[in-house]
């Protein structure tokens, strides 16, 4: 009898241990999935189909044109480098530190030139989401 529920205990164990990863992996993808929506296909859709906005939220920052073309691109192949399942794991962190920076920079661009709460606020959400993303990101792993 005690051999059985010895059993039955490694196999719950291993039954919890499972759900607890697939927790991880679908708060992982969510977050990751919001990312890659917000940071990716939106600016490549902006760059791609109404070009003439590209520089909308840089320009009245103070940046030169090209800069919102180069930051479109960082942060499309910055999204890819942290969805893509096979990255390299020095690649997905130096992906999620460049995206990081660029949500920091952008909320100090907001705080001290337009003084506009809610653009001020968008970055620091944005950010949090990949903070989740990385988090799970690390948790899968640990564990994988």
């Amino acid at each position: 009898m005690a051999g059985y529920l010895r059993q039955l205990c490694e196999i719950h164990g291993t039954v919890i241990t499972l759900t607890k990863m697939k927790k991880n992996k679908i708060i992982f993808w969510l977050a990751t999935a919001v990312i890659v929506l917000w940071e990716g296909v939106m600016p490549l859709g902006t760059l791609l189909f109404t070009p003439e906005y590209v520089n909308v939220g840089t320009k009245p920052l103070g940046y030169p044109d090209y800069f919102a073309y180069t930051l479109i691109i960082c942060k499309v192949l910055g999204v890819i480098a942290i969805a893509y399942p096979k990255t390299p794991v020095i690649l997905k962190e130096w992906a999620y530190a460049g995206l990081t920076f660029s949500l920091i920079f952008a909320f100090i661009s907001h705080a001290f030139v337009d003084k506009n709460i809610g653009f001020m606020l968008l970055p620091l959400v944005v950010l949090g989401i990949l903070a989740v993303s990385y988090f799970y990101n690390r948790k899968i792993q640990s564990h994988g």
